[in-house]
């Protein structure tokens, strides 16, 4: 495992096509920002008054913020503990999952928690620009929550047309973004040029001085700033961490640093800007072209929230933590533009429950912020893991570092735990019902392997009955497909009891998934000659790679495998699942199980199987 990166993304000649693409994928969420999180500590339920202490205090938070959480710890030191070019938490649980069954838990509970902010975001963004409107005429603000609610349902409903016939103009928009944003900030700073006072860290050291514990309460609105710090990492796989942070230093950071110094300029000439200083910035004459320009660029943020949940389920389900949904790719070039519709419909209807619910962004970034900052706890303890195991650094070493970025974070966490009663219960509500998914599956699964290990009949022992009793040989292929590499799958045995006969050639086929991401197609398969016609065949895809059976055996063809696809039979297992008290996890998790493996994606489609070749033949267990 090397420190940096060895991804092939960022070639000299495709530098500058990715560092586009990065913007307008990457930066939307951290990007959106300053439409509230200076706002929500000056105007929000917790508040303190627009003095120059506070101004200069809150504003040194936000800079320093991002300096250490942001460019040091995400862009300099977590992107190292890349998994084969891919970064996320998930990656990080791949990484650490075969060394402690605690970490991979709590890996586990940051990655449901995503989940929750992937309902939140597109809320709390697309609300906080529409919201733009009420300020130039309260006339709007009747009409601000289903406007929302209508640009919402469409984001939602043209996400199975995928990113890739509009991913073009990410970029460019969000370029014109970061260049506005900047822009609108410089005539304020002009007028009070000692705001950039505000980057000395003793304002921030000074204001938990003068506020004590109280200052926590603030924390909250400041950390508004630094959400979508996660996706700069867990997108690092399509872009390479070169563009992310060529972007991040040379555009986003600063257009963002100079348009919270305009804010806080602003507040420090008219205090009455606190209700909304970001919108308070812009002219007369360009409030509405903001507007739109807001507005598109939440719906942006919202997008790579809304893939980013997508690509999460796929990795959760090639590692075993989710049953099968029905993933559409939705680029025939990029293999991380996939479709999940009922992961798109359940966003779509808690993401509109949350906007009529809450009704304003206000009200909305008191949920906000808890599932980032329990994340972000959760990302520092599993890097730890990676710096001492995969990277070999000494105990002081990995300790000073990550226990410095873990103060921060639990700073920023113990200050959302304040926000739990008034909306914060939603994303851990969210992130709980998620892990308990996550967990009941991945050990029901393993409760099902070991049930039909005891089912396996030994190889030997098998071949032995066929010497002794030969059955009648058809012609053409029979896949088996069985969940474990060893001994023979029950189906085959109950299809030879049952059926009494058997293919001149049959295929016993396991389909494995790796810790890494991707895995070429010659180094995936393992295919061995048996006898009486017999072959064992295992595959292994990457975490994030879709498990193409038919595509697979035509690689195995190659390596000697006799096949004709044209005369081939694939058999799978149909499995019906009983709930007892006797072995396996509690009643009422055995029955979850049950229900999420009775829902789940037939196998069928998962495999990429030609539906009119398979025949699934049926299996009782009890758990």
């Amino acid at each position: 495992m090397n420190q940096q990166s060895t991804t092939p993304h960022t070639t000299t000649s495709r530098l500058p096509f990715l560092i586009v693409a990065a913007l307008g994928v990457v930066f939307g969420d951290i990007g959106t920002s300053p439409l509230y999180a200076l706002r929500e500590c000056f105007s929000g339920p917790h508040a303190i008054p627009v003095s120059p202490a506070n101004v200069y205090g809150v504003l040194s938070l936000v800079v320093w913020s991002l300096i250490i959480v942001v460019s040091i710890k995400y862009l300099l030191f977590v992107m190292r503990a890349d998994n084969a070019g891919e970064g996320g938490i998930l990656a990080l649980v791949a990484l650490v999952r075969q060394r402690a069954g605690a970490l991979i838990a709590v890996g586990l509970f940051g990655a449901a928690l995503l989940y929750g902010d992937g309902m939140i975001t597109p809320a709390i963004s697309v609300l906080s620009a529409v919201e733009g409107l009420s300020i130039a005429t309260h006339a709007f603000e009747p009409f601000i929550v289903p406007i929302t609610a209508v640009i919402l349902v469409a984001l939602f409903v043209v996400q199975h047309r995928g990113t890739s016939g509009i991913g073009s103009i990410f970029g460019p928009v969000m370029i014109a973004w970061f260049i506005v944003i900047a822009l609108l900030g410089i005539p304020a700073i002009a007028q009070q040029p000692g705001i950039v006072a505000a980057f000395d860290p003793r304002h921030a050291i000074r204001f938990f001085a003068a506020h004590g514990p109280g200052g926590l309460l603030t924390l909250g609105g400041v950390v508004l700033a630094i959400t979508g710090a996660e996706a700069l990492y867990a997108d690092m796989g399509h872009f390479g961490p070169s563009p992310i942070r060529i972007g991040w230093f040379a555009l986003v950071m600063p257009s963002l640093v100079v348009n919270y110094f305009g804010q806080g300029a602003l507040l420090l000439s008219d205090a009455s800007a606190a209700s909304n200083p970001f919108y308070r910035l812009s002219p007369p004459w360009a409030l509405y072209p903001m507007v739109v320009l807001s507005t598109i660029a939440t719906i942006i943020a919202s997008q790579a929230i809304i893939s980013g949940a997508f690509s999460l389920t796929q990795q959760a389900i090639q590692l075993g933590y989710a049953p099968r949904f029905d993933i559409r790719h939705t680029s025939a070039h990029e293999k991380g533009q996939v479709y999940v519709p009922e992961i798109n419909w359940m966003l779509m209807l808690a993401t509109l429950g949350l906007v009529f619910g809450f009704r304003t962004s206000t009200n909305l970034a008191s949920a906000y912020g808890m599932a980032v900052t329990a994340t972000m706890v959760i990302t520092t303890m599993l890097a730890y893991v990676v710096a001492r195991q995969r990277w070999g650094w000494s105990v002081v070493r990995a300790t000073v570092v990550t226990g410095s970025f873990l103060v921060v974070d639990l700073a920023f966490f113990a200050a959302n735990i304040l926000k739990i009663e008034h909306g914060g219960w939603f994303p851990l509500l969210v992130g709980a019902i998620v892990f308990m998914i996550m967990s009941t599956w991945n050990t029901g699964r393993k409760l099902v392997l070991d049930r039909l290990r005891l089912a396996e009949v030994p190889l030997t022992k098998f071949f032995a009955q066929l010497s002794e009793r030969p059955p009648v040989r058809v012609p053409g292929t029979a896949v088996f497909m069985t969940a474990r590499g060893e001994g023979v799958p029950p189906i085959l045995s109950h299809h030879l009891t049952h059926n009494k006969v058997l293919h001149e050639h049959v295929v016993l086929l396991t389909v494995l998934t790796g810790d890494t991401p991707a895995i070429a197609g010659a180094e995936r398969l393992q295919v061995t000659q048996l006898t009486h016609g017999f072959w064992r065949v295992i595959v292994q895809f990457g975490f994030t790679q879709a498990p193409n059976v038919p595509e697979a055996l035509a690689d195995a063809r190659l390596l000697g495998l006799v096949l004709d696809p044209a005369d081939t039979t694939y058999y799978l297992a149909h499995l019906t699942l009983f709930a007892t008290d006797r072995i396996g996890m509690a009643t009422w998790r055995d029955k979850l199980f049950i229900f999420l493996s009775r829902n789940a994606r037939r196998a069928t489609n998962f495999f990429h199987l030609p539906p009119d070749r398979v025949i699934e033949i049926g299996i009782q267990l009890e758990l």
